[in-house]
């Protein structure tokens, strides 16, 4: 693995601020990391790094507006076997449509042939301690799950 690739699904904000505080700590281990808040599928690197997604869930289930073109590529690619990815998803507990965004993007590329590495990370945003402070703590265990790849 050379590097780490967050792509943000966010409408309001708060897992564009959960990937960014998540760049900054892989940047201090010594991980070469891109954040991509605008997702473009065909300029995503796909080989030699890990994407890590990192969606909020709107509205109704749905995508957030700034992932939407990068989830209608992927649905157009037949393969996408060798690639390696993880998913964090933000929702909030109190909708049936809880973190759907991001189980669905996860369906999705496991669907095209890409590899889960490790069990999603759900965040409540619901949860008394602020989403960023516990994907910073699950951090160090996916770090070691990475390096086994």
């Amino acid at each position: 693995m050379n590097s780490v690739n967050i792509i943000i699904g966010s409408q309001m904000g708060s897992a564009e601020y959960v990937g960014e505080q998540l760049a900054e700590q892989l940047v201090t281990q010594g991980i070469t990391t891109e954040v991509h808040d605008q997702p473009n599928f065909s300029q995503i690197n796909q080989e030699n790094t890990i994407w890590l997604l990192c969606t909020s869930t709107y509205g109704a289930g749905d995508y957030p507006e700034n992932l939407l073109s990068f989830v209608e590529d992927i649905n157009q690619v037949n393969d996408l076997k060798g690639l390696n990815f993880s998913v964090i998803g933000l929702g909030d507990t109190s909708y049936d449509t809880y973190n759907l965004a991001g189980r669905n993007l996860e369906q999705l590329l496991v669907s095209k042939g890409a590899h889960c590495i490790a069990e999603r990370l759900e965040l409540n945003i619901l949860d008394e301690e602020l989403p960023e402070d516990t994907a910073l703590a699950w951090l160090p265990s996916w770090i070691e799950q990475i390096k086994r790849i």
